[in-house]
């Protein structure tokens, strides 16, 4: 078999894991809007659809982290080539703890339901909704330079980090004043809170995604630096 088939049947497999990621990315996008609508709303249907996903999630990464294994043990690739696969290892793992997170709005949302918990309930729900469509702005640019191996793609999702970070500080704010101010709210807000951390959380997680495109296409491993110092690391 020649050089040159061998490599054009890499390429196919590269591109093929490098779809699969997506198409989880897509899954866990979905399930984040998913589980704050069903929080929006107080609807179990969606609460449970979020969890079914969740399922679908966990499968396919074992499935693509198996696939992984095979090539590297097959392939033996070097220099970019492996950092494409590590990096795609990492961008899958960040992706299923997005779902985890996903998976905990929506749990929350039936335990909220089975405590009762009211939809005419005084809580700042239009703040958190605002907060999770940060959040998943970030993640949809961080799956989108992904899938173009766009420095400055990512570069966008590291410095518009702070702007969840922002919203997160506000919302807590608030829902310390709800409760002080009505204590009939403080289990309920209790609950928002963990919900409010795990919203942000999936903004980290689209940070992190950030950073690994980063290292793929430069080679640069830019964890724990400021946005201003890793737009200087990777610049021309």
């Amino acid at each position: 078999m020649s050089d040159k088939h061998l490599s054009t049947q890499f390429d196919a497999e590269l591109s093929g894991i490098s779809t699969r990621v997506l198409e989880m990315g897509g899954l866990v996008e979905a399930q984040v809007a998913q589980s704050v609508e069903a929080l929006i709303n107080f609807s179990a249907d969606l609460a449970a659809a979020v969890l079914k996903t969740e399922e679908r999630v966990n499968a396919m990464e074992v499935e693509i982290d198996r696939d992984l294994s095979s090539i590297i043990a097959r392939r033996q690739p070097t220099a970019r080539d492996l950092r494409l696969l590590i990096a795609v290892s990492k961008t899958i793992a960040n992706l299923e703890r997005v779902g985890d997170e996903a998976a905990r709005v929506a749990r929350t949302v039936q335990r909220l339901m089975n405590e009762g918990v009211s939809g005419r309930l005084r809580l700042p729900m239009s703040d958190l909704s605002f907060e999770a469509e940060l959040a998943t702005a970030q993640l949809r640019k961080a799956l989108d330079a992904f899938a173009r191996l766009d420095v400055d793609r990512a570069l966008e999702v590291l410095k518009q980090d702070d702007a969840i970070d922002k919203e997160f500080d506000g919302l807590m704010r608030k829902l310390i004043t709800y409760m002080m101010e009505d204590p009939r709210t403080i289990s309920a807000c209790i609950d928002l809170i963990f919900v409010a951390k795990a919203i942000e959380r999936v903004g980290d997680h689209a940070k992190n995604l950030a950073e690994v495109i980063i290292y793929v296409v430069k080679g640069t491993d830019v964890r724990h630096n400021t946005p201003d110092a890793v737009a200087t690391m990777v610049k021309p």
